[in-house]
């Protein structure tokens, strides 16, 4: 039996763990093609044989959304290797710990550039080919540092809070084009964003923060792509805010 995103080619980025692997997994059972992008090209190996093994159809575009060529790249692949591009999904992104003025402004930039930046880069990538064919969904990846700033977390925020306002303002700029754009804004779960934190303690924190009792997999916000992705054209979900159950520390 046909998935429900049968026919569809999907752009995940950050798929070579959390949020952006579970979304490509997804979208591949509900039977859209997938295209991969991430830094780490051996676990985009891994994740493209998991899909293919199932039956589906996946490739892997390594690279660096934080570099415009890069992301710019993996748009016109995806549509050169698989004919088309209907959903883009941008999951790449970074925590940092720190504030304007403990936190170094070479930091400050890798966060936004890629939080940020690199989502426009492959958004504005997509909306010609998007545009040709009269639909498409971008589903832009945010956090509940998105509605809430966090001091301890400065740069996060920031780029969330742009986020917020990039989605917005695209959707304005090309629904009447037939391009639906959300944003989904996950609480805690359960994936290796603390991983790339510099300062050791809050590392820490943010590692227990995204592992307490109840909070979400990522699988549970792939779900939530597959249900924007398959509504029907007239529908467009602009946010999504998702939380655990049990939130008793949010951050």
């Amino acid at each position: 039996m046909p998935g429900i995103l049968s026919g569809k080619v999907a752009l995940v980025t950050g798929a070579s763990s959390g949020i952006g692997e579970a979304a490509a997994l997804a979208l591949a059972e509900a039977g859209a093609a997938v295209a991969v992008s991430a830094r780490r090209a051996g676990r985009l190996a891994s994740l493209v044989t998991r899909i293919t093994g199932s039956g589906g159809e996946a490739i892997a575009l390594p690279g660096d959304v934080s570099s415009e060529e890069d992301a710019t790249r993996a748009v016109a692949d995806t549509v050169a290797r698989l004919g088309r591009i209907n959903i883009l999904v941008n999951s790449a992104g970074i925590i940092q710990a720190g504030g304007v003025e403990s936190l170094s402004l070479d930091e400050w930039r890798r966060v936004i550039d890629i939080n940020l930046m690199g989502t426009l880069y492959t958004c504005k990538a997509a909306i010609g080919p998007m545009k040709a064919q009269g639909s498409g969904d971008i589903i832009n990846i945010s956090s509940t540092a998105g509605r809430r700033a966090a001091g301890i977390f400065g740069p996060y925020s920031t780029s969330k809070f742009g986020l917020t306002g990039l989605t917005e303002g695209l959707r304005q700029e090309v629904g009447g084009a037939g391009i639906r754009v959300s944003i989904v804004e996950p609480g805690a779960t359960a994936t290796e964003v603390a991983g790339g934190i510099s300062d050791p303690t809050m590392r820490a924190a943010m590692a227990q923060h995204v592992a307490k009792e109840g909070a979400m997999q990522p699988a549970d916000i792939a779900s939530a792509i597959v249900f924007i992705a398959s509504l029907p054209p007239r529908v467009n979900v602009s946010q999504m805010l998702i939380r655990p159950t049990i939130d008793t520390a949010p951050m």
